[in-house]
């Protein structure tokens, strides 16, 4: 993981119960003295026996039931070492998620006698969960207040903590693997910290007691979200209900900056040495990737200039031509020229690839022109396929009478059966007002060419009576 990385989980996704580990009892626990009834002088001491009640607190109320650890009478020390789970789930706590810790004595008889208790929040002011081992210093005579604003805190206030609670800090991050382990130096330093240890308990005695707990760790940090909550800030429109409209008035035009880089790249100058270019094979992944684009497809800049970049070699990939000319400035007369040349020195393309040609987007009277050469490589019956398509396609020519157009009705009057198809889809766009005057044109010039056809030499009728039979068909 990089220095500049950051991983971690979520709360709201860890659905594991909550677990601990309650370890010791640290400090002087005075010994109780029960008074005798028969010889008031004596007294008699009693050996402590704890237990660890352990409650869950959320926003200031109590969640779940509580959990007691095991009695524990072989102190001093006091060691339970006991690990607590708790109903209560990760994705359950929220930011103020407080664990109340409260330490009790039994000895006493049927009356348990309170040691002290302590509380510390489960996410740190970062809103990070807590892992780790964390010292907690009782409040003696007090049950651990798990409110809001608690009056038992087990952090130690900033103003009392020395160097001891600075190594403990420090063990902390070494334990969770955030200091670097180097074993001969790890050792002398466990040593000088436990003769610290031994002259700060010395110097200040017994007068505080202090509960060790160890909360489990994961893999990354926990960082507090609650489930489902919505990570983009509200927009402040809907808090106003009312909607600003700000008038760009350079949405939708060419960036000069762009315009001007794109013509550089694209200047003729560069031909001669894009010539010998040759794809790399991450360049001809991309190349590949946008071959496989539908038509319907618009091209990204980068995309553009990736085709363009790499033209002469893209000549024997038939595939490439459509996509190729996509990316050609035809308001520029110099590309435009440089484009038609290479396209007639293409690979032929399919019949199918042809019909995208014809489409609306390519309005060059030369790749119009070129897209019906290549249809008139096809058959009749391969022709007929696509027809309804190709009297579409006259919607986009630039003049009423267009090579298209022509190409058409020549086919139709070497076959009747195509003829009846190309009358009836004519026919059928003489009702639409925007292009009627064009298809009524292509009408006429497929009614005149058929009324020229003279009677065959097998005995076929003549133009006139071919047609005539095609009018009664409707």
């Amino acid at each position: 993981m990089s220095g500049n990385e950051f991983r971690f989980f979520l709360s709201c996704d860890i659905n594991l119960p909550l677990t601990f580990r309650v370890e010791r009892l640290e400090g002087n626990l005075l010994a109780t003295k029960t008074p005798n009834s028969e010889v008031d002088s004596a007294t008699e001491e009693r050996k402590p026996e704890l237990y660890v009640e352990c409650a869950l607190y959320i926003d200031g109320a109590p969640f779940g039931l509580p959990t007691r650890t095991r009695l524990e009478s072989t102190g001093p020390s006091y060691y339970w070492n006991e690990l607590i789970t708790l109903s209560t789930k990760y994705r359950d706590l929220t930011a103020n998620s407080q664990l109340a810790l409260t330490v009790w004595d039994v000895s006493c008889g049927k009356i348990e006698g309170l040691i002290g208790g302590a509380t510390i929040h489960l996410f740190n002011m970062k809103k990070q969960l807590k892992t780790g081992k964390h010292k907690l210093r009782l409040w003696l005579g007090k049950e651990a207040d798990g409110s809001i604003h608690t009056t038992t805190p087990g952090k130690v206030p900033k103003e009392e903590r020395g160097e001891l609670e600075r190594l403990e800090k420090l063990v902390n991050k070494y334990e969770r693997g955030q200091i670097q382990r180097i074993d001969w130096l790890d050792r002398l330093a466990f040593k000088a910290m436990e003769k610290i240890k031994e002259q700060e308990n010395n110097r200040n005695g017994s007068s505080h007691l202090y509960l060790l707990v160890d909360f489990s760790s994961f893999e990354h940090r926990v960082v507090f979200q609650e489930s489902g909550a919505n990570f983009f800030i509200p927009s402040p429109i809907a808090a106003t209900n009312e909607l600003v409209t700000v008038w760009d008035p350079e949405v939708g035009k060419i960036n000069p900056s762009e315009h001007k880089q794109l013509k550089l790249a694209r200047s003729l100058t560069r031909g001669i040495i894009d010539r010998d270019l040759k794809p790399s094979s991450t360049e001809r992944k991309s190349i590949q990737r946008i071959l496989k684009y539908p038509p319907t497809r618009t091209l990204s800049g980068e995309e553009r200039q990736l085709l363009w970049k790499f033209r002469f070699s893209l000549m024997s990939e038939k595939r490439a031509l459509t996509k190729f000319l996509r990316c050609v400035e035809w308001s520029d007369v110099q590309e435009a020229k440089q484009a038609v040349e290479l396209m007639g020195r293409w690979q032929m393309i399919d019949v199918c690839d042809a019909l995208e040609l014809l489409s609306p987007v390519f309005e060059s009277e030369e790749v119009r022109a070129y897209a019906v050469s290549v249809l008139e490589r096809a058959d009749d019956e391969e022709l007929q396929c696509y027809l309804l398509q190709l009297v579409q396609a006259l919607r986009f020519e630039r003049s009423d009478k267009s090579r298209l157009s022509h190409f058409l009705v020549q086919r139709s009057l070497r076959n009747i059966e195509l003829a009846s198809f190309l009358r009836w889809y004519v026919a059928v766009e003489l009702h639409d007002p925007a292009y009627a005057k064009r298809f009524y044109c292509t009408y006429e010039i497929l009614e005149e060419n058929m009324m020229k056809l003279g009677a065959g030499a097998n005995g076929d009728d003549d133009g006139f009576k071919l047609w005539q039979s095609l009018v009664r068909q409707t």
